[in-house]
């Protein structure tokens, strides 16, 4: 019989990603067959899966801790946002709605059925379920039809862990404040706790531990101390995304509003001689920047006037003046050409809008939406890489016919006729450590060459065996339930 739990957090980015991620190594570790779920995720980080659907990248790198290839039932609702109030709707891997928030309260409840059934269709492949939680139960305000906490956990009558995060202070009042707002019933399914981000002696928070314990029943599941390396795994949450300094090669990369699929950046953080530099609103393009680096985009227009509006604009100018490079991701790639032409109003208003000018192409947004899972080669080198596509619309203009990468036999990327200023929709290209060491020591970089997929792995084992060291394992796998058939 297959079992379940259920990590909930006691407030957003207390770090359930990264338990459930290391709790599946360590589960994996014992010989246990795991995988993934996550009912509901908001991401405008998605993987494209195998099965051709897009999912939050923290379930990809959890299915990576179990030893799987992402699936769309890891994650069968992935909210991705284009504005303040409003999201595109992804069920089960493909686009179901864009909804504003208050729409979307009304309506999620529906979408319980297609959560249930792509979990127990899960079920039936292994051992062992970890669910992931979104924010926090503490919201009773949304429990009303809830889908991503406790209103799953209960559809699927499993039980439930809590994590609190000591590092933002007050754990205590986090956990037992839970525990005192939440009703009876939702109470009574959570059968433990956990502490996450201690700096320093775990066991100075003995005695706080002890009250938690106390004062609500639940049982201890241990405190898990900082896990320094955390910073080196995918990140999915754009509260993740920071400046990590190294070497003296310093990219700079426009944090837009609504950046998307960053995952390009985290083989460069990787590279000890590169200095991957965020620049936040409200700070210029750096003048000594060796590479400017415009990622992907939700909502592409609506970016490009954000990048106005801050002066990036006149920054980057400045930069090619200087005989700076550019590189441009997917919407980084559309906002770099001379026009964005949305005739079907996909991002707002229909028509047209200017981009950058420093590509001669023309982007043409359309409805169907562009998502696979890619092999390429980089022309110049010779050099394969591997990486996803996952965008709307297709770019054509003079400097495509500068390609860079080849996809199938078909052409792919942009560049201008200095070779300074390129883009390409391929996301992910700078996993592949041959083609990131040309490219860095093309422009000048010292690259390692560091196997990076192997680091990711290392990474995965040094968390579980974090779990184990820190956690009551034991413990923890004797709380999960059957999970009852249909």
């Amino acid at each position: 019989m297959t079992k379940a739990i259920m990590i909930q957090g006691a407030g957003s980015n207390v770090g359930k990603s990264l338990l459930v991620a290391g709790i599946a190594r360590a589960a994996r570790t014992r010989g246990l067959k795991v995988a993934p779920f996550k009912p509901q995720n908001m991401s405008n980080n998605a993987a494209v899966t195998i099965d051709g659907g897009e999912i939050g990248r923290a379930q990809a790198l959890q299915a990576r801790a179990c030893g799987l290839e992402p699936i769309v039932d890891m994650n069968p609702v992935l909210l991705k946002p284009e504005t303040d109030t409003g999201a595109q709707v992804i069920v089960q891997g493909k686009r179901f709605a864009t909804m504003k928030a208050r729409d979307y309260g009304q309506a999620k409840a529906k979408l319980m059925p297609h959560v249930l059934e792509s979990f127990h269709r899960l079920a039936a492949t292994c051992d062992l379920i970890l669910v992931e939680g979104a924010g926090s139960p503490a919201e009773v305000n949304l429990r009303a039809g809830d889908i991503a906490n406790m209103g799953f956990a209960e559809a699927a009558d499993i039980p439930v862990i809590l994590a609190g995060d000591i590092d933002r202070g007050g754990v205590i009042a986090q956990l037992v404040g839970t525990n005192a707002v939440l009703p009876e019933a939702d109470r009574s399914r959570i059968k433990a706790f956990l502490v996450n981000k201690f700096r320093g002696d775990p066991s100075l928070f003995t005695d706080g531990a002890a009250e938690i314990a106390r004062l609500t029943g639940w049982r201890d599941l241990g405190t898990l101390p900082w896990f320094a390396d955390a910073w080196r795994l995918p990140a999915e949450d754009v509260m993740d995304i920071a400046t990590r300094a190294g070497g003296g090669f310093k990219i700079a990369v426009p944090r837009l509003n609504r950046i998307a699929n960053f995952d390009d950046l985290d083989p460069l953080v990787n590279e000890p001689d590169v200095t991957v530099d965020i620049i936040e609103p409200g700070r210029p393009l750096p003048g000594d920047a060796d590479l400017v680096l415009i990622p992907g985009s939700k909502s592409t227009i609506a970016d490009l006037a954000d990048f106005r509006a801050q002066g990036w604009d006149i920054d980057l100018a400045a930069h090619i003046r200087r005989g700076g490079h550019v590189l441009g991701i997917c919407g980084g790639y559309q906002m770099l050409g001379q026009k964005i032409i949305d005739a079907d109003g996909l991002e707002g208003p229909a028509g047209a809008v200017d981009g950058l000018g420093h590509l001669d192409v023309i982007t043409r947004l359309a409805p169907r939406k562009t998502l696979a899972l890619t092999q390429a080669q980089h022309l110049k080198s010779g050099l394969d890489v591997h990486g996803y596509e996952i965008h709307l619309g297709q770019t054509e203009g003079p400097d495509c016919d500068r390609a860079w990468l080849s996809i199938a036999s078909r052409p792919e990327g942009a560049a201008n006729t200095t070779g300074r200023i390129m883009g390409c929709y391929l996301h992910g290209l700078f996993a592949a450590d041959g083609f990131r060491q040309h490219y860095l020591s093309g422009l000048g970089a010292t690259s390692t060459g560091l196997g990076y997929e192997q680091t990711i792995d290392a990474v995965l084992d040094d968390l579980g065996a974090h779990m184990e060291r820190h956690l009551n394992m034991d413990m923890l796998l004797s709380l999960t339930g059957d999970i009852k058939t249909r």
